[in-house]
């Protein structure tokens, strides 16, 4: 039979904790966390379940000090448990004149002890048992007691208030001796010995795990009694098996600290979260490849997620009423036929997301055919299915006066992601689409359109060309390696961006006439309106990038 050490007595917290990780196990009661420790160090026990962060005290730093003494236990996986603390005493009624509790306990009811006991003296102990033992054999009245309602009940104590620390929990660490294998939801965490002084350093750590994409969940530092140093605690995204973890792990010893064994893992186990979240499943309209690709990467928040496609057995209708969030993700031209089909199958309080590069057209259509309660957003990400993340992406979000805390908890995903969020009206991202995409691609079509009329070689181009003048040929030439539908549906797509493919073609063929005439006066003054409203900062700004984009441009031709 598999052995939990803990900390007693029967009925506390961290004995529910190990109760839940494992309910057949035998769980052995020590009074302290160091005799916890000392357990599983001598493998008096398998594992060991220790509290090492609570949503009102934060780190247990009674734990963080024990860990940097022992090496011989894994952090393996956790257990997340909420905090009911109520006050226990010998008397229902009557004044308290001393509290007693473990000093974290203590800690987490400093607000409501400070509200409703403020005369009261308070006692951190290490053994609740022993207390409890004592202010039973000498009466003592006038002492409370608190813990969970469990564990005072089993002491024998009088319950006086329960629940007297509201949305509290703790999160309790399983130590064992093996490391669990990849779960695809994992988090390591790893400690650093003292480190010396270097000016930058913090800054090199931190570039090594954001340069991969990697995330931290928490990072502690604390300086060493002894030597005054100071060392980290970082729990980051990932298992100690995945390669980029490695290879993050690798250069910040050898490259950054430059102390080879400076890092020490402490464990690599199933990611737990925190925070609340609201929802637990999200199911796709569309197998596509975005649909795919979101799908993967909100598995890897630890979300459940359900496809439905063409080609896919399960149907829309079956998804639908296991979802929390519903996401549309099928070409522009496919989305309102698509919203009208099943967004009156919605229920109140689900949340409908609409992965689309339309908006007006299709924001009206959600609205108009789902119910009242049911959340709507609209997110257009303005990367393609090969990126290997949404870091530094751009998205534009258009929330609606529907969107609520499900559309709210999808976004904070994006954000976490490192994408580049703009805040949108339906009508303003329609023509900020023209801008970007609508017209640049009809451009690039019409260029290629240009060069077949007039029997211009392709191969020609370069020879004749600038690097500036290079960048409407490249661009002709991605849009037309790539999928036709995908640039066919931008083209065609409805709401404020035609305003902009139909103005810039009204100004094209002015200017077009006044070059024809040779009006070059006319020419200069419209130019130099053009510079006025374009400001002389965005025109700074963007001459850096092309000169940036024009000695990437040189150095390629030139190996050429």
């Amino acid at each position: 039979m598999v052995s939990i050490a803990t900390i007693g007595p029967q009925g506390s917290h961290a004995w529910l904790a190990a109760r839940q990780y494992n309910a057949e196990a035998e769980i052995k009661l020590y009074p302290h966390l160091a005799a916890v420790f000392t357990a599983i160090d001598h493998q008096e026990t398998d594992l060991a379940v220790v509290p090492v962060y609570n949503t009102r005290e934060g780190l247990n730093k009674e734990y963080s000090r024990l860990i940097k003494a022992t090496a011989k236990c894994i952090w393996q996986d956790n257990v997340v448990l909420p905090i009911h603390l109520s006050l226990g005493c010998l008397a229902p009624e009557g004044q308290l004149k001393v509290i007693i509790g473990k000093s974290d306990v203590l800690r987490q009811c400093e607000e409501y002890i400070a509200t409703s006991y403020p005369e009261a003296n308070l006692v951190a102990i290490h053994d609740l048992e022993a207390a409890v033992c004592a202010i039973k054999e000498n009466n003592q009245e006038d002492h409370g007691v608190i813990e969970s309602e469990e564990a005072l009940k089993t002491l024998g104590l009088n319950i006086r208030e329960r629940e007297i620390v509201p949305h509290n929990r703790t999160r309790f660490a399983v130590l064992g001796r093996a490391l669990p294998p990849r779960s695809g939801y994992d988090a390591t965490a790893i400690i650093t010995t003292p480190l010396k002084d270097r000016v930058g350093m913090l800054g090199e750590i931190l570039n090594e795990f954001a340069t991969r994409g990697i995330n931290l969940l928490d990072m502690q530092t604390e300086t060493d009694p002894q030597s005054q140093k100071l060392h980290f605690a970082i729990e980051l995204e990932g298992h100690i098996d995945d390669p980029h973890v490695t290879e993050a792990l690798d250069r910040i010893e050898n490259q950054v600290i430059q102390e080879p064994g400076a890092i020490r893992i402490l464990g690599s186990f199933p990611r737990v979260d925190m925070r609340v979240k609201r929802i637990k499943k999200i199911g796709f309209i569309g197998s596509g490849e975005m649909s795919l690709w979101f799908a993967r990467q909100l598995e890897g928040e630890g979300y459940e997620t359900m496809i439905t496609g063409r080609s896919t057995e399960l149907r829309p209708e079956a998804m639908i009423p296991e979802v929390d969030l519903l996401a549309i993700c099928v070409p522009i031209s496919a989305t309102p036929a698509a919203i009208e089909q099943f967004g009156p199958q919605l229920a109140p309080h689900q949340a409908l997301v609409l992965l689309a590069g339309e908006a007006e057209n299709v924001l009206n259509t959600a609205l108009a055919h789902t119910k009242e309660e049911v959340e709507v957003m609209l997110v257009h990400n303005l990367w393609g299915p090969q990126a290997a993340s949404m870091k530094d992406k751009n998205a534009s979000v258009v929330r609606t006066r529907r969107s609520g805390v499900l559309c709210s908890e999808f976004e904070a995903f994006l954000y976490k992601h490192g994408a580049h969020i703009s805040i949108d009206s339906a009508q303003q991202h329609d023509l900020m689409m023209g801008v970007s995409q609508k017209l640049p691609s009809a451009i690039s079509v019409a260029l290629a359109m240009a060069l077949k009329d007039n029997q211009i070689k392709p191969e020609d181009i370069g020879s004749h060309s600038t690097l500036t003048s290079l960048y409407s040929i490249l661009s002709m030439a991605r849009i037309h390696g790539q999928n036709p539908r995908t640039y066919a549906e931008i083209l065609a797509t409805s709401g404020s961006g035609r305003r902009m493919v139909r103005s810039f073609a009204k100004n094209l063929n002015q200017v077009t006439e006044l070059a024809e005439q040779g009006q070059i006066q006319e020419l200069c003054r419209i130019i130099e309106d053009n510079r006025n409203y374009l400001t002389e900062e965005f025109i700074k700004d963007r001459m850096q990038q092309s000169l940036a984009v024009d000695e990437t441009l040189g150095r390629v031709i030139s190996k050429k």
